[in-house]
């Protein structure tokens, strides 16, 4: 866990993305303070590390911050 905090990030731009990929990123997520699935969220911001990427933003129905991990499958 000590690893994640210590990470370094890197922001990236979430509308270089596609109308239809930043929508799904948007609606299908999970709220940990709701405990839902695909409440949706706000205010996105893209990030990556050297091993990972994500978003993360802010849950519709709560304001809390949701994170949304990206996997991202080769062609």
């Amino acid at each position: 866990m000590s690893d994640r905090l210590e990470e370094t990030k890197i922001e990236r731009d979430f509308t270089a993305r596609s109308t239809e990929e930043q929508k799904d990123f948007l609606s299908q997520t999970w709220c940990n303070q709701c405990m839902e699935v695909d409440l949706g969220m706000t205010n996105p911001r893209e990030y990556e590390s050297k091993d990972r990427v994500w978003i993360e933003g802010e849950c519709v129905r709560c304001g809390h911050l949701t994170v949304t991990e990206i996997v991202e499958e080769d062609e």
